[in-house]
């Protein structure tokens, strides 16, 4: 039996890491052998594994069984590894449904609970969009596209679950500023209003952070990306009062020294 193009694809990526099967194979939780079956065509993987060498090869599953990695020259290879600073500057169209009023201007569409869900494949389908709930806001500009959430739980105080975000949309995901509040909408967590760091140059992902200590900073990757919105005006029936017990300040301090040993983690690395 004859490789694969996924087979092909997977020694190729493997090579251009310099990493042998063993370590790949560590890597990803499995043995050699089985690693191996799956480069020589032995075996198919299934879609678990597939969806795992694409998060850990950083490529896109479509990109795995279908590009032929495995001639590429080097400038190919430049081009691939880099291509996703086109897609983060939105090089590669993003389609935006939207909803007009009688007077053709744009309406605020509204993504309440109930929608969240199918949100993540539906905001590209105006049938979808035209059954959503409508407002408009007069103190917002009128050159730019708005687009209002519903939050869910309790990982963004003072707003809470039940409030209603409005964000503005961001075509060039580079030009994100760390430490600005985002409308993240990705592939796997669906609908996200987070503290946004944008680490895109150093591990093409962003660093999603709760304003609640309780909650864990994680990474997206930005092939995960589906949507970014800044946070542009909220609309809340209360302003929640918002008290951390012991255990929540002490979870905050651990989250703290978490961070700062990340940072010296960085420093150091880049000093090497």
């Amino acid at each position: 039996m004859t490789n694969t193009i996924v087979g092909k694809n997977l020694k190729a990526l493997r090579k251009r890491k310099k990493l042998s099967q063993e370590e790949v194979a560590q890597a990803l939780g499995m043995n050699r052998s089985t690693y191996s079956g799956y480069e020589n065509d032995v075996a198919l993987p299934n879609i678990e594994n597939l969806i795992a060498f694409s998060a850990f090869h950083e490529i896109s599953v479509d990109d795995l069984v279908k590009e032929n990695l495995f001639s590429y020259s080097e400038e190919q290879w430049n081009q691939f590894e880099n291509k996703w600073q086109k897609d983060a500057k939105g090089g590669n169209m993003r389609v935006l449904t939207a909803i007009v009023d009688e007077n053709n201007e744009e309406v605020i569409e509204l993504i309440p609970e109930k929608a969240r869900a199918g949100y993540v494949s539906g905001y590209a389908d105006a049938e979808f969009m035209q059954e959503l709930p409508r407002f408009q806001l007069p103190f917002l500009s009128k050159d730019r596209k708005y687009r209002a959430f519903t939050i869910a739980g309790d990982s963004m105080p003072p707003l809470c679950s039940g409030d209603i975000v409005v964000g503005e949309f961001i075509q060039d995901w580079t030009k994100l500023k760390s430490g600005n509040v985002y409308i993240v909408i990705t592939a796997n967590d669906g609908i996200v209003f987070k503290r946004v760091y944008n680490h895109l140059e150093d591990s093409k992902s962003l660093l999603l952070v709760s304003t609640n200590p309780l909650y864990e900073p994680y990474h997206v990757k930005i092939s995960d990306v589906l949507e970014v919105w800044k946070f542009a005006a909220s609309i809340s029936s209360e302003y929640p009062d918002v008290q951390l017990d012991n255990a929540g300040m002490n979870q905050h301090f651990r989250n703290l020294q978490k961070d700062i040993q990340q940072i010296l983690q960085t420093v150091r690395n880049k000093g090497n």
